[in-house]
């Protein structure tokens, strides 16, 4: 009896293993639910943040916990973990919000929130990882619904695990009564694979200026389309109170499609595409907001109060699950010539009932105390520009120009035509005898520079297509180049800028003083890089190793202005350099970035005034930053120095959401290593150009995914068929009604054959125990039972492995760089080049 006791203990606990493979669809919230924060009693239905809806489907309430914003114009953020570990998928929203307490809502999705509290200040941004919109509402939008077979991919190793909710109170007259606010949204999620994922595509203007009493102002955005197909099914608009008009197109070969036209005076929800439309490779997607000036008395600007103004176009596109990106956006007009054909519905107010005007936005109407050079950063807030940051930069192995023979490479630029054009020393060399103490140049003897100091590269090959610059440089440095195709050049030697057509002998202009190093409006002391500003034609010049300053001039060099100055003790201040090193003018944002080296950070200031906006600076960028460059859309590109003796952080590139200063890719070469990488340049393909003052060489970089998505888009560039789609829809639903049978079926199958062996069981045991008056012998051996069915081994069971099978081991990866042996030079006297 003790064996058949052991015989169905051992049956029983196989059974339950086998059992504990179906786990209750609650179970997979313990978890979550172990977590979950304590919310007010005044958020009803928060109790159950989770409810399941099935095997398969369940909605997640996220809601702000009982929160009472203190002044309007208040954001305040939120995050919920996403309650499972595996894949799933967003298929539906349903808002709880009233806009009379609530401008707007915004749902992202991240891997981490910008804090673990209940809720805070969206100051402090919405998360510190790379984050995709998935929600947008305001104005009493009614909710938004999937097509079928579509849904927003999270969870998962690509999909973000938390949910932040951002909310913005407008006018908080509604919160007089002190009561507490629970707005927010239902998700219904489901664990079913969507043949289709959903994403979002924003347009959105950065620099419309809207004059006192202007009638008719048109802010245009237009970017070419370079990704897979995508399939559009919902669009929105947003402005504030002097938007009238909003549209969106898509253009191919000269014809304009309606994506959606909507007056962003209605409740802002996110409208159903009338007529099907797709977007292929090379389409041209195009958006107009129409704005009226009349009643103001002053300029209106982009920004984040009432009295500023927005122009978004948000786009809801799905795409095959494989080629799938959940976040893109345009915030560029690539094209202003092609609006002169733009449809003349464009330009048509869309008629909106009195009763809907007299609703407010929920801006509070008073003017803040708000520092004009904030204006951006409180747009950002508003609706955060969130980029397309699926990719990852790597360099081109196959690229040539690695193995050209250069001297120190100082500077990079691309021209009007996409041309690389590299400045280097030729067999001049920047060295401890360059320079006495008071920085006046000791190599005069040596004379210019015999070589050609600038070529022109073919991007592709390498091909050298054209070069310059021979007998004219004693230490080349920074190399710009404007809209024009004229290079901007400064040399540390010469204590000079120059201006140089792109094919002429002699310089079209030159500022300072040969030789003369010195501080005042005419000289400069070893000057390193220049800008020049596309719209006025301004010209500013970091200057540089001995002087801590940027200066303006105008186009024809003419001394305006100049800010800056010394780094005090301690940490560096706002304003100040250790080595301004390198420029990066952002016309988008009217803004001046500045590779402040020695300080390792970058500053930002406002055109024109030279006012502090912003620093962006981070652990990684170690104690120097070389260069920084700036590509329209929304990303910054930099290089840093070699770690200091003791110091951890490696030389490589930076990749950044210029609007958050957030790092979203570093990269480094494959081949050779970074010794002192010196300058960056980038195109807006996200190719990549470093040039290394040490290492004598221009390494090129390019994005994995776009590399990719070419060849294929090429290959296969027609969007999928209805037949298919349909098909694809009537497979999921097939497989959705099919999986509470499956369960049952399984559970059944399994059942049977245990009921049929504890039968046998009982029945041998019963059978021998009559023969054998009641004594058993030895009960049954379950190894003998199987031993009498052919090809059963006695080896017994093999014993599991416990070694982690998927678990990679650590490797040298062997990309060490180079690091100085000497000490780090006295801040006073820091490294040249």
């Amino acid at each position: 009896m003790a064996g058949l006791v052991n015989n169905l203990l051992i049956l029983f606990l196989v059974f339950q293993n086998i059992c504990l493979g179906f786990r209750s669809p609650l179970s997979v919230f313990k978890r979550y639910k172990d977590t979950t924060r304590s919310l007010s009693s005044e958020c009803l239905g928060s109790d159950r943040p989770v409810i399941s809806l099935g095997l398969s489907d369940f909605a997640l309430d996220i809601r702000m916990p009982g929160v009472t914003p203190k002044q309007s114009d208040t954001y305040l953020c939120m995050s919920v973990p996403l309650p499972v570990d595996d894949e799933a998928y967003v298929v539906d929203f349903k808002p709880h919000a009233s806009m009379d307490t609530i401008h707007h809502m915004l749902l992202f999705g991240c891997n981490e929130p910008s804090s673990a509290e209940n809720y805070w200040d969206c100051d402090e941004g919405t998360c510190k990882d790379k984050s995709n919109i998935l929600y947008a509402w305001a104005r009493n939008a009614p909710p938004t619904r999937l097509p079928k077979g579509v849904g927003f991919r999270v969870g998962g190793e690509t999909g973000g695990r938390f949910f932040v909710l951002q909310v913005h109170y407008g006018d908080i007259s509604a919160f007089r009564d002190k009561h507490k606010d629970c707005s927010g949204v239902t998700l219904h999620l489901t664990h079913q694979k969507q043949p289709l994922i959903a994403g979002m595509y924003l347009m959105m203007s950065v620099n419309t200026v809207i004059p006192p009493g202007e009638k008719v102002v048109d802010a245009d955005i237009a970017c070419h389309y370079k990704r897979f197909p995508m399939h559009l099914f919902a669009y929105r608009v947003h402005t504030h109170r002097l938007g009238k008009v909003v549209s969106g197109y898509r253009v191919r070969n000269g014809q304009w499609t309606l994506i959606g036209r909507q007056s962003p005076q209605l409740p802002q929800a996110f409208y159903p595409v009338e007529h099907p439309v797709d977007v292929n490779y090379d389409d041209i997607l195009a958006a107009r907001c129409v704005f009226s000036g009349e009643g103001r008395t002053t300029e209106t600007r982009i920004g984040g109060t009432a009295n500023d103004e927005m122009c978004n176009f948000y786009i809801m596109y799905y795409m095959e699950a494989k080629h799938a990106v959940s976040y893109m956006t345009c915030t560029q007009n690539a094209n202003p010539e092609m609006f002169r054909n733009i449809p003349q519905e464009a330009n048509i107010p869309i008629p909106v009932k009195s009763d809907m005007l007299k609703v407010t936005h929920g801006h509070h109407e008073e003017t803040k105390g708000t520092d004009k050079s904030s204006l951006l950063q409180q747009a950002k807030k508003e609706e955060e520009e969130i980029l397309d940051q699926d990719f990852h930069i790597e360099e081109a192995v196959e690229w040539p120009g690695l193995d050209l023979k250069l001297g120190q490479v100082s500077g990079l630029a691309l021209d009007p035509e996409n041309n690389l054009v590299i400045f280097h020393r030729g067999d001049h060399v920047w060295d401890e005898n360059s320079f006495d103490s008071k920085f006046v140049y000791q190599q005069r003897g040596l004379g210019p520079i015999e070589q050609n100091t600038i070529l022109v590269l073919n991007p592709s090959n390498a091909k050298l297509l054209h070069s310059m610059g021979k007998s004219l440089f004693y230490l080349p440095h920074g190399l710009s180049i404007d809209k024009n195709g004229n290079y901007w050049v400064t040399d540390v030697a010469l204590h000079q800028v120059f201006k140089l057509g792109a094919h002429d002998k002699e310089p079209l202009l030159i500022l300072g003083v040969a030789l003369q190093p010195g501080s005042d409006r005419n000289h400069f002391c070893q000057p390193t890089d220049v800008a020049v500003d596309p719209i006025t034609g301004s010209i500013y010049i970091s200057d540089g190793y001995c002087n801590s300053r940027v200066i303006q001039f105008s186009p024809k060099g003419l001394y305006v202005m100049q800010w800056g100055e010394e780094t005090s003790l301690g940490r560096a201040r706002p304003g100040q350099f250790h080595i301004p090193h390198s420029l990066a003018l952002i016309p988008d944002f009217s803004q001046l970035c500045v590779a402040d080296r020695e300080n390792g950070r970058i500053q930002c200031f406002k055109l024109g005034t030279g006012e502090f906006i912003r620093e962006i600076k981070h652990k990684s960028f170690g104690r120097e930053l070389f260069a920084v460059s700036y590509v329209p859309g929304g990303f910054l590109f930099a290089v840093n120095g070699m770690p200091y003796p003791g110091e951890a952080e490696p030389v490589q590139g930076f990749v950044m959401n210029f609007s958050t200063g957030e790092i979203i890719d570093t990269f480094i070469p494959l081949r050779k290593n970074f010794e002192m990488p010196h300058d960056v340049v980038a195109s807006e393909d996200k190719t990549v150009f470093v040039g290394d003052v040490h290492a004598r060489a221009v390494w090129k970089f390019a994005s994995i995914e776009k590399s990719e998505t070419i060849v294929e888009a090429r290959l296969k560039n027609t969007p999928e068929s209805a037949d298919h789609l349909k098909k694809q829809e009537k497979q999921h639903l097939v497989q959705q009604a099919s999986t509470g049978v499956s369960f049952v079926l399984i559970t059944t199958l399994l059942i049977i054959p245990v009921v049929v062996l504890l039968a046998i069981l009982l029945f041998i045991w019963w059978k021998k125990t009559t023969v054998y008056g009641g004594k058993g012998s030895g009960g049954l051996n379950l190894g003998n039972f199987f031993a009498s069915h052919k090809g059963y081994s006695r080896k017994g069971f093999d014993r599991l492995s416990t070694e982690g099978s998927d678990q990679e081991k650590d490797e040298d990866d062997g990309t060490d760089s180079e690091e100085e042996c000497s000490a780090p030079p006295p801040p006073s006297a820091p490294s040249s080049s």
